[in-house]
């Protein structure tokens, strides 16, 4: 290159340097968020302009990954003293443990009032959130991992949280009540792996994304808003393994279910079914899932109170257009009564007009299973196709011959089985 030519590539990259460095803080500090933080910290090295720009970073993410914990733990307190702007967008996650610091982190953390806050510290016991996280007055996104949520006699609720997901936590039914209750925008809730809440009460009027996962006895959803549901119960609860009283008078799918009235789609995974099924099963619901159009659900075949509770399910679903099923196995059920009787009769009569596609898992060829197949395929006349997953361990010919014997009342129905 000869000397002009290199001169000139020199001013200009001198020029284009000087440019960065003559940027305001707040867009240095939108720059360096792009950066692992460790990376944009180092930037302090570059010059006195580029020496306090990290800052103002808005967003900050923390990984402890290949650093020991000593390291880790002066990065964080660095980063928490030091910062000057507001945090935005405050991200920690961690494999190694960190109880001796979180308390003094979190209190650091909520006097710099962000508006997300992100923790998942998965090693050791769950980390109590300390009561100055529940003062921060401008949060709208909320996710713990690995935690305790017991709330502060003070709290006043997060009055912007639109977001909250809790995983793995510990916590009881008045105080996850109330959380929710007092975050009067919250739009999405995710409740996944829990302990000590037995009574789950969820009263939320803007909430239009739900999704439960874990162990209770008991569910009540005031959510007149949602509009997607995604319901597992797991194994272990009460709720499932608690025998239905015959002379129950209470119907758990309208006591559950029966605020929704905006709901679209309808997740009801592990053995959630099993709880809808117990009590009173009504035929008819004092109120219809009008915007129901997709039902998603596990079930055990073999227990006719579930098969009569999915039943009425559909039955009030009357604009249902998706259908997906997995089969659950399980010990047959003896359990009978004049309702399910009664039921099983108003059946016969059954329609499910909008129904357009439908799928079954874990099939089996089992008897009770082909019979809910032949139901499917006599309810929907505007059916398109079956989709069965075949798992059975004998020759399916016979089945397959059923199968395609059946009557339906669309003329454009078709079985398609996968292997």
């Amino acid at each position: 290159m000869s000397t002009c030519k290199k001169t000139r590539a020199e001013a200009t990259s001198v020029v284009s340097s000087d440019r960065l460095s003559s940027l305001p803080p707040k867009i240095k500090g939108n720059v360096l968020s792009r950066l692992d933080v460790r990376e944009a910290v180092r930037t302090s090295t570059l010059s006195s302009t580029w020496r306090d720009a990290w800052t103002n970073m808005p967003k900050i993410s923390l990984r402890d990954g290949n650093f020991t914990r000593t390291r880790f733990v002066t990065l964080v307190d660095m980063v928490l003293a030091l910062h000057m702007g507001t945090i935005e967008e405050f991200d920690i996650s961690s494999e190694k443990s960190y109880h001796d610091e979180f308390a003094r982190w979190m209190l650091m953390l909520s006097r710099r009032s962000p508006r997300s806050v992100t923790i998942k510290l998965n090693s050791g016991p769950r980390y109590k959130i300390s009561s100055c996280v529940f003062s921060i007055g401008d949060l709208k996104f909320l996710q713990l991992e690995n935690c305790i949520i017991s709330l502060p006699r003070a709290f006043q609720g997060f009055k912007s949280l639109t977001y909250l997901s809790l995983n793995n936590f510990s916590s009881t039914d008045r105080n996850i009540q109330n959380l929710i209750s007092f975050c009067p925008v919250l739009k999405d809730l995710i409740l996944t792996t829990f302990e000590g809440i037995n009574q789950l009460n969820i009263q939320a009027p803007k909430l239009e994304y739900l999704r439960v996962y874990g162990d209770f006895e008991d569910i009540n959803l005031e959510a007149p808003n949602l509009k997607v549901a995604i319901l597992y119960l797991g194994h272990q609860a009460k709720a499932y393994q608690s025998v239905p009283i015959v002379h129950d008078k209470e119907n758990h799918i309208k006591k559950s279910l029966g605020g929704l009235s905006e709901i679209k789609i309808l997740g009801i995974t592990g053995s959630f079914m099993k709880y809808l099924s117990k009590g009173r099963i009504l035929t008819k619901l004092p109120s219809v899932f009008t915007r129901l159009e997709n039902i998603y659900l596990n079930i055990c075949f073999w227990d006719r109170r579930q098969v009569f509770a999915a039943y009425s399910l559909f039955q009030n679903a009357p604009n249902l257009k998706k259908l997906a099923v997995w089969v659950r196995m399980s010990y047959p059920s003896s359990t009978w009564d004049q309702c399910q009787a009664r039921i099983l009769e108003h059946t016969l009569q059954m329609q499910m007009d909008h129904l357009v596609t439908a799928s079954v898992g874990c099939f089996r060829g089992l008897d009770n299973e082909v019979d809910f197949v032949g139901k499917l395929l006599s309810w929907a006349p505007a059916l398109e196709e079956v989709k069965i997953e075949w798992k059975g361990e004998t020759d399916c010919s016979m089945v397959f011959a059923k199968l395609l014997a059946m009557p339906r009342v669309s003329a454009r129905a078709k079985v398609i089985v996968t292997f």
